[in-house]
């Protein structure tokens, strides 16, 4: 089998300015436009103790995001707020003063009329944005990448979205998108890739993403911990990691959790960036064919990284079978263990933890880590079945076996 690689962060702390997109206000602005959507419930946080005791892990808990608005992934949390700020602004309000009630009035329809919200996804964040455009009355563009599945497909297709798979990859579906959005009068482009000229509605996501991290962090206290050890989270253009590790940064300024960074090894651009050791984003270009088709993006948020360099303990390149063996893991529990049904993106992190605990090619890892049995151990399984083909070739015929 393929080993993962990883290197631990050698990169020395800038200013941290992009740390305050994360704020604890901003995130709580996102929690209160959340909670207005008659769709929304705080997602489940599994906790895994059969798991981690036979990994030797203090303890193990896996947010759920397969229940987030009834779409089986957590991206609709990023493309909603970011409209709702972008409404906001365009309208002159504070996004406080905008609520689910009001987005879905007459009034709001007679004053702000219709915006196209164009996109570029392999699926769940297509699928959030065509879902919020149908759900506020707005019109949703959707270009995915080719190899994207034909289930993915058609839930962005119900949604109402204009929606297409190109022969391009994930990276170049974003720039044809962001070129169609320019190009269309009240075009938006929702994107969670940052570039220069092209930060505000990336920061929204990130901030929108902070809703999850708000309610783990909540539910952590609810089990009597004060804060997770460990976070593991994964990365494709690092906005949901760049979230996630602001929020909890800004929540514990002086005694964080240890982050660790997650990535599909054809599309591993901050691992690469960290081998580099210069502070400068590295790009990875190709096909970027994966298992793990949510994180198949070569090119790194800008804005996520500035937070990342500065707070990840170390960035970890994974081999596809980690991700399958994580689906396994999940799907078939320890006795007593709740189920978590957890597609490919959403289980590399079980996948590397059951290899850094069970493994002496990663001792060194674990130790740097400090993972023992004292660990309380954070992970996010970001999406559920969105892809039933892929499911079952892992689950039950046994694809990208571990022996």
């Amino acid at each position: 089998m393929e080993p993962m690689k990883w290197v631990a962060n050698k990169m020395k702390s800038n200013s941290d300015e992009r740390l305050s997109v994360m704020s604890l206000e901003n995130v709580e602005k996102a929690l209160a436009f959340h909670r207005s959507f008659p769709q929304y419930s705080i997602t489940p946080l599994a906790q895994l103790d059969g798991m981690a005791k036979y990994l030797g892990l203090g303890g193990l808990y896996v947010k759920d995001e397969r229940h987030r608005f009834g779409l089986n992934a957590f991206k609709v949390l990023g493309g909603s707020f970011a409209m709702g700020q972008y409404i906001a602004q365009q309208m002159g309000k504070d996004v406080s003063e905008i609520s689910y009630e009001y987005l879905t009035s007459d009034a709001f329809r007679r004053e702000f009329g219709q915006a196209t919200f164009f996109t570029a996804t392999d699926g769940n964040h297509g699928r959030g944005v065509a879902w919020a455009a149908n759900k506020l009355g707005q019109r949703s563009v959707v270009r995915m990448p080719k190899g994207s599945s034909q289930a993915r497909f058609e839930n962005i297709k119900k949604e109402g979205a204009e929606v297409t798979i190109e022969e391009l990859n994930y990276d170049e579906c974003v720039r044809m998108a962001a070129k169609e959005a320019e190009n269309t009068p009240n075009g938006v482009m929702v994107q969670d890739t940052a570039w220069e000229g092209y930060e505000d509605i990336p920061a929204w996501i990130m901030q929108g993403y902070g809703t999850m991290a708000a309610e783990a962090a909540e539910q952590f206290r609810t089990c009597g911990i004060n804060k997770p050890t460990h976070v593991f989270v994964q990365a494709g253009v690092g906005s949901l990691a760049g979230g996630v590790v602001g929020h909890f940064v800004n929540m514990f300024p002086n005694d964080p959790p240890k982050f660790i960074l997650m990535e599909a090894e054809v599309a591993d651009c901050f691992y690469r960036s960290a081998l580099a050791a210069d502070g400068k984003p590295r790009a990875v270009d190709g096909d970027l064919i994966t298992i793990m088709a949510g994180l198949a993006c070569g090119e790194a948020n800008t804005i996520s990284w500035d937070i990342l360099k500065n707070h990840v303990s170390a960035f970890l390149s994974c081999p596809d079978w980690m991700a399958a063996r994580g689906m396994r893991m999940l799907g078939v529990p320890v006795k007593g263990d709740p189920t978590v049904i957890s597609g490919e993106s959403g289980a590399i992190g079980m996948g590397v933890i059951a290899a850094l605990m069970e493994n002496d090619e990663y001792k060194e890892l674990r130790d740097y880590l400090e993972l023992d049995r004292f660990s309380q151990v954070l992970m996010f399984s970001t999406e559920g079945n969105t892809d039933p083909m892929k499911f079952r070739k892992v689950l039950w015929d046994g694809e990208y076996p571990t022996a």
